[in-house]
């Protein structure tokens, strides 16, 4: 019975609560609506602004965004140009030599310089011949090019972990042609990024 009772006293309450709530709510609706009313090109024309500044913003970040991303893929384009100018530029020598020229010294200064900016990358210096001489001569010599550039690296400070060398001799040649221009293309020192 007293569980009835307080069960009734609580349904009571709780919709003279709700009761007075709505009329308290209309009360202050009636006012809004009217305050409303009276502000209502005001507010309008502050939202307009404000919206219209929200959209400026996002169309100036979607700029920036854009612009960062065509930055970032030029940067990325004349990178990987970079690399592929230091793989593709090959350090050429003279026939039963391994003597660096002037020229080849240059383009070495260059790849250097790429190496120092570069710093976290490795390389492998690939000697290649001619397919004159032996097999075993031209393993020998196509040694002593790529020691040759790996020796001139490190002398003007690039570190020797850096730089791995490797002679394909005449097995790997660049020019399948026959002549002297085809085997001066041949003599070479190659370079591989690791």
């Amino acid at each position: 019975m007293r569980k009835r009772v307080m069960r009734n006293l609580v349904v009571v309450m709780m919709v003279t609560g709700l009761a007075l709530t709505v009329s308290c709510a209309k009360k202050s609706i009636v006012g809004d609506t009217v305050d409303l009313t009276q502000n209502t090109s005001e507010v309008s024309a502050e939202e307009a602004a404000r919206l219209a500044a929200l959209e400026e913003g996002k169309a100036m970040a979607q700029q920036r965004i854009q612009e960062q991303n065509m930055q970032e893929n030029s940067a990325q384009v004349k990178k990987m140009a970079a690399q592929e100018q230091f793989e593709n530029q090959d350090i050429l020598f003279g026939y039963d030599s391994a003597v660096l020229s002037a020229e080849a010294r240059e383009f070495l200064k260059e790849k250097a310089r790429w190496l120092e900016i570069n710093a976290a990358r490795n390389i492998v210096v690939q000697g290649h011949c001619d397919e004159r001489g032996t097999t075993e001569y031209n393993l020998a010599l196509g040694d002593q090019r790529a020691i040759a550039v790996k020796s001139f690296l490190m002398n003007i400070g690039i570190f020797g972990s850096r730089i791995v060398t490797i002679s394909y001799g005449e097995e790997k040649p660049f020019d399948l042609g026959q002549g002297k221009a085809a085997w001066s293309r041949n003599r070479r020192a190659h370079f591989v990024i690791l």
